[in-house]
C-alpha cells in the first residue's frame, strides 16, 4: 500500500512509508506536551502517540489546578496505515508549522471534556541522548527525543469548568524508536523495572532555557546525564528551529532534593547543579503543584501506552490528590511545577521524576517506600 507521502524521497527501505523498518511490536513515535501557569494554578498534560505493529494509536489530555482536582480524557483507536491521520475520535493533532506550531483539539463528545489549545516554538528543538536500556538478552527501549520550550494559548473545558491557556508555558518533546510500552511481551520482562531513580528538569528563564536530565542506579551512579542551555526567542518573531547556534552542551551536576512528607516520595523542593565550564549553577527548586503522568497513561493499569482498547474507545476519569494512596506503583511517575531560582534570577519550569527502588541517598528503600515507613 501506497501513501500520499509515498511522494517524499523520505523511504529507508523498498517498502512503502506505510510500513516501519522493524517489526518490533513497542516501535513507536510520540509527541508529548505540557502547560503550565507559572504560579502553580494548573498543568495540563498532553499524549499523542502510535504503535503500528501493535495496530493503536492512542491519545489523552489531563488537567490538574491548585484546588488538588485531577480530570483525563483518553481515546484510542485502530491505528491507519496512512499515520499522519492524526485523529482518535474527538481528538485532532495538526502541524500548523513543522517544529513551530502545533494545534490539539477535543471537539464535543459523551465525556464533556473538549479542548482547543496552541502551542507555538520559542527555542529551535534540541536533541537529547539516544537512550538504550537492555536489562537482560531483549532490548527493551532504544529512542531518540528532542525538545522544545513555547507558549500555548486556547482553553481547556471539563464538564463545563473553562480553564482558559492565554499564551502560558509549555515544553514538549517528540520522541521515536521503541520502548516499554502496553503490556509486557513474555514471562521474563516487566514492564517497570525494580529500581529506577530519573528526574527531567527543563526550566524557562528571562532570556534563556536550561534542561537537566539524570537517569541514576541505587548508588546514584548515572547511566545517563545530560544538561544543556536554549536560546529563547519572540514567539511573533521567525527563526530558524534547527539553528544550532545558542545552544551549549553543559554538564549535569549533582541533586540535593527534599522529601518532607513521610507518607510519600514526592519531591518538595531542593537543588540541582549545572556545570558550564569552571562555574557551577545551583538552581533552587520550589514545589507549587504536583501532576501525576498516570493521567496521560503513565503506568495505567487499563490505559496504559499502545494498549489494545478496540476499534475505537474513549473514557474520561476524576480524582483527588489527596484521595490517592501515595504508594500506589502507578503514581510514583509525576511532574511538579516549579519555581526556580539562580540567585536572584527567577525562572518557571517542571521537575519530572520516577522513583522506584532503593537510591542510597536520598535513603529509600523497597519498591515503593516512603521515607517515614523505611527509616530514611
Amino acid at each position: 500500500m501506497l501513501i500520499k507521502y509515498d511522494d517524499l524521497p523520505l523511504q529507508q527501505t523498498t517498502e512503502s512509508l506505510a510500513y516501519l523498518a522493524t517489526s518490533d511490536r513497542d516501535a513507536y513515535g510520540r509527541y508529548w506536551f505540557n502547560g503550565f501557569s507559572p504560579d502553580g494554578e494548573y498543568y495540563f498534560g498532553i499524549a499523542f502517540a502510535m504503535y503500528p505493529n501493535r495496530e493503536v494509536m492512542d491519545c489523552a489530555l489531563s488537567i490538574v489546578r491548585k484546588d488538588g482536582t485531577q480530570d483525563s480524557f483518553r481515546a484510542s483507536r485502530r491505528c491507519p496505515l496512512d499515520r499522519s491521520e492524526m485523529v482518535v475520535g474527538p481528538f485532532k493533532l495538526e502541524i500548523v508549522e513543522l517544529m513551530r506550531v502545533i494545534r490539539v483539539t477535543i471537539a464535543d463528545n459523551e465525556t464533556g471534556v473538549t479542548a482547543d489549545l496552541t502551542f507555538t516554538g520559542s527555542t529551535p528543538v534540541h536533541e537529547e541522548p539516544t537512550d538504550f536500556v537492555r536489562p537482560k538478552i531483549r532490548m527493551t527501549m532504544q529512542m531518540k527525543r528532542y525538545t522544545q520550550f513555547g507558549r500555548w494559548s486556547g482553553y481547556i473545558d471539563v464538564k463545563g469548568r473553562r480553564q482558559e491557556v492565554d499564551n502560558v508555558y509549555g515544553i514538549r518533546d517528540r520522541s521515536w524508536g521503541w520502548r516499554m510500552c502496553g503490556e509486557p511481551p513474555g514471562g521474563a520482562y516487566t514492564m517497570i523495572p525494580s529500581q529506577a531513580f530519573y528526574l527531567w528538569a527543563p526550566i524557562i528563564w528571562p532570556d534563556m532555557c536550561t534542561h537537566y536530565g539524570t537517569w541514576e542506579n541505587a548508588q546514584g551512579r548515572s547511566q545517563k546525564d545530560f544538561a544543556q542551555i536554549f536560546p529563547v526567542y519572540d514567539i511573533r518573531e521567525p527563526f530558524d528551529t534547527l539553528d544550532p547556534s545558542g545552544f551549549r552542551e553543559i554538564k549535569a551536576g549533582r541533586h540535593r532534593l527534599r522529601f518532607d512528607d513521610p507518607k510519600s516520595r514526592f519531591v518538595s523542593g531542593g537543588e540541582i547543579d549545572l556545570i558550564d565550564g569552571d562555574q557551577t549553577l545551583t538552581i533552587k527548586l520550589e514545589a507549587l503543584l504536583r501532576f501525576h503522568m498516570y493521567g496521560i497513561g503513565y503506568n495505567h493499569p487499563t490505559w496504559a501506552h499502545g494498549m489494545w482498547k478496540g476499534e475505537e474507545a474513549i473514557t474520561s476519569e476524576h480524582w483527588n490528590l489527596a484521595d490517592i494512596d501515595p504508594t500506589a506503583t502507578q503514581y510514583q511517575h509525576t511532574q511538579v511545577v516549579v519555581r526556580a531560582r539562580i540567585g536572584d534570577e527567577v525562572g518557571h519550569g517542571v521537575l519530572e521524576q520516577a522513583i522506584f527502588g532503593d537510591h542510597d541517598q536520598y535513603g529509600f528503600k523497597g519498591f515503593t517506600t516512603p521515607l517515614g515507613a523505611s527509616g530514611g
